[in-house]
């Protein structure tokens, strides 16, 4: 007689009476001493235990990595702890070397331009009306400095060459700034 016991498990054939199968059931030290000796249990025991091995044999792998695990981590966080630090000062560079770079601008530069030009101007002209202030009132150069030269003509002398000194420079940057602002 097949049954859909007895076709999923044969090796329970032997136990052809109701009876047999009914103290199978009955006394649980009888049904596990059958159920462990089947082949099929036997088998998944065996892939259980085989399973057990393989994950102990992968613990000891895994422990046995797991200072050099640490160390990577470790070296790892350092190396991205000075990557952050770099970035953070190549940002800090990059600003500065704006900063610097502005300074070197055809804007500024023409800018810087104008304003020593302008300063130029100033400088020459508060030289002429100082020298006219300390000018005496009555024109003499019957003054002697001592050296056969009068003291006056001496002092315009010197005065003639410091304001051409000026002006020329002021003259050359105001050129300069004239051919600069129109792109030549």
């Amino acid at each position: 007689m097949s049954t859909p016991l007895l076709t999923d498990f044969p090796e329970l054939s032997i136990y052809r009476q109701r009876e047999d199968l009914e103290d199978l059931l009955s006394d649980p030290v009888y049904f596990q001493a059958i159920f462990h000796s089947l082949n099929y249990v036997k088998d998944l025991y065996r892939s259980q235990a085989e399973l057990g091995q393989a994950n102990e044999a992968i613990a000891r792998n895994n422990l046995a990595l797991q200072q050099r695990l640490y160390d990577l981590r470790a070296e790892t966080k350092d190396a991205f702890d000075e990557a952050k630090s770099l970035e953070a000062r190549w940002k800090e560079l990059d600003k500065e070397q704006k900063e610097i770079y502005q300074r070197f601008t055809p804007q500024f530069l023409l800018m810087r331009l104008r304003h020593s030009t302008t300063a130029q101007d100033d400088a020459s002209e508060a030289l002429a009306s100082s020298f006219v202030q300390q000018l005496p009132s009555n024109n003499s150069t019957s003054e002697e400095s001592g050296t056969g030269t009068p003291k006056v003509g001496r002092e315009l002398d010197e005065f003639i060459k410091e304001f051409k000194e000026l002006r020329k420079v002021y003259h050359k940057r105001a050129l300069w700034g004239e051919k600069w602002a129109s792109g030549q």
